[in-house]
C-alpha cells in the first residue's frame, strides 16, 4: 500500500505550478482519430460510463485504475486487453492515453483531476465536479491554460429538452421569472444506494489509505468503503447525486449564476445508518432576482426523479417532465391539465437517462478530437458544483450561507 502523507502530498501539490500556464498544445488528433481512454474509479457509475465509452465511435480503453482489486477485475471482463492498476498515478503515466474518465467517489474528484490535468489528459468528470470550495479553486487553478477539454458528467446538457426548455424559456414568453420549482422523489429507503458488503472487501483487496484522501482518518471500515454515499466525509448525499443534474440544467438553460444565497432544512426519517438527510428541501436565491427551489425525498414516488421542473413567469410556465418540454401560457393551471404530469418508478441506480448518457460521452470524445467546448464545460461544472457545496454548508451549519464571488468561498 501507499504512504498515505506521501499520496495525499503528491495528488494535492502541485496544482498551482499549472495556474495559467500552458503546459500542454492542444491535441493533434484528427477528426477520425481514435481516442485512448483510461478509467479512474471502476465502481456502478464508473463501469456504466466505462461501457458507454466502450460503445463510442473509435475509441479504445487502455487501462483501468481503482483501489478496489474486484473492480478491476469486473472491469477486465469487459475489455480484456487493458492494464488495470491500484494506483491511478500510474494510469497517467501512459502517454498514449488521450483522455480520461473519472467517475471516483466525490471527496477523490479533485485528487484525481488535478494531476490527470498535469499529465496533460482532457478528463470526463462525473458530477458533482467538486466535494468543497478548496477542491473547487484548486480543480480551477489546474484547469486555467492547461488547454485540456474538460466536460462534466451531468448528461441533460446533451439531451433534447435542453434546447427545447431555451427555446420557451424567453422573456417573450415567460414574462418576468420568478421562481423555479424542481423535485427528486423516490420510494426507497436510503435512496436505493444500499449495497451489500462483498466478501473479499478487505485490507488485502482494498486501498484504504488512497481512498480515504484528504478525508478524516477512520480504521478501515467496509460500510464506509462499499456505502460511502451515507457518509458526510466522502458524500454531499441527494444533492450531490441529483440536484446537480437539475441545478446545471436550468443554469445552462437560463443563463444562470452561482446563488447569492442558499438556505437547506432536512433529516433522516427513514435510513438510520445514513448521516446524510433523506427528506430536505433547498431555497436558492439567485442574482438574477429568481428563487430556485429543489425538494426530494426517499419515502414517495409521486413526482418521480426524471425531471419534474417548472420555471415559472407573470406570463406563462415552462414544464418539463421527463424527456418532454411544454409551455402554458397564463390562465392555465396545474388544476386543469388532463391525468398526472408525470408518474414516478423505481429508481435508476447510475442517475441518468441511457440516451443522454451515450450522447454525452460521444460529445466529449468529439470534443477530444475537434478542440471544441463540450455540452458540459468546466464552468458549469465549477457553478453548478458551487450551488451544491452552498446547500449542504446551509443544512449542517444551521443558517443561510452566501456566496463571496471575490474570495470564491462560503460565507
Amino acid at each position: 500500500m501507499l504512504n498515505r502523507r506521501s499520496f495525499i502530498r503528491n495528488v494535492a501539490g502541485g496544482a498551482a505550478a499549472l495556474a495559467g500556464s500552458s503546459v500542454f498544445p492542444p491535441s493533434v488528433l484528427g477528426a477520425n482519430d481514435r481516442v485512448r481512454f483510461g478509467l479512474i474509479g471502476a465502481g456502478g457509475r464508473g463501469m456504466d460510463i466505462f461501457k458507454h465509452a466502450l460503445r463510442s465511435p473509435n475509441t479504445q480503453a487502455v487501462a483501468v485504475a481503482d483501489v478496489y482489486t474486484r473492480r478491476q477485475e469486473e472491469a477486465k471482463k469487459l475489455a480484456p486487453t487493458i492494464q488495470t492498476f491500484s494506483d491511478f498515478r500510474r494510469l497517467l503515466e501512459d502517454k498514449s492515453i488521450d483522455a480520461v474518465l473519472i467517475a471516483t467517489p466525490q471527496h477523490q474528484h479533485a485528487l484525481n483531476f488535478v494531476p490527470a490535468l498535469q499529465a496533460g489528459k482532457d478528463i470526463y468528470q462525473e458530477k458533482t465536479m467538486a466535494f468543497n470550495p478548496d477542491h473547487a479553486r484548486r480543480m480551477r487553478r489546474a484547469f486555467e491554460g492547461s488547454n485540456r477539454v474538460v466536460q462534466v458528467g451531468v448528461q441533460s446538457t446533451s439531451g433534447k429538452t435542453l434546447a427545447r426548455a431555451r427555446e420557451l424559456a424567453t422573456p417573450d414568453s415567460l414574462g418576468t421569472l420568478t421562481a423555479i420549482h424542481t423535485h427528486h422523489y423516490r420510494n426507497r429507503p436510503y435512496g436505493g444506494w444500499k449495497r451489500q458488503i462483498p466478501s473479499d472487501c478487505n485490507l488485502d483487496h482494498v486501498g484504504w489509505k488512497e481512498f480515504e484522501g484528504e478525508a478524516a482518518p477512520h480504521e478501515f471500515d467496509p460500510q464506509r468503503f462499499i456505502n460511502w454515499r451515507f457518509f458526510w466525509d466522502y458524500s454531499g448525499g441527494n444533492v450531490f447525486e441529483n440536484m446537480v443534474h437539475q441545478v446545471a440544467f436550468w443554469q445552462k438553460a437560463l443563463g444562470l449564476k452561482i446563488p447569492r444565497r442558499v438556505t437547506m432544512a432536512g433529516y433522516n426519517y427513514l435510513s438510520p445508518g445514513m448521516e446524510v438527510p433523506d427528506t430536505m428541501n433547498v431555497s436558492m436565491d439567485q442574482p438574477e432576482n429568481l428563487l430556485f427551489s429543489w425538494n426530494s425525498a426517499f419515502g414517495n414516488n409521486y413526482f418521480g426523479e426524471d425531471g419534474y421542473d417548472f420555471a415559472l413567469g407573470n406570463k406563462g410556465t415552462v414544464i418539463r417532465v421527463t424527456n418532454k418540454v411544454t409551455f402554458q401560457p397564463q390562465g392555465h393551471s396545474a388544476q386543469k391539465n388532463e391525468g398526472p404530469l408525470a408518474v414516478g418508478g423505481e429508481p435508476n441506480i447510475v442517475g441518468s437517462d441511457d440516451d443522454e448518457t451515450a450522447a454525452h460521452m460521444n460529445n466529449f470524445f468529439d470534443c477530444v478530437r475537434s478542440r471544441k467546448e463540450p455540452n458540459c464545460p468546466f464552468e458549469l461544472g465549477f457553478s453548478s458544483a458551487i450551488a451544491c457545496q452552498m446547500a449542504n454548508a446551509s443544512l449542517r451549519q444551521g443558517r443561510t450561507v452566501q456566496w463571496d464571488p471575490e474570495k470564491e468561498d462560503i460565507v
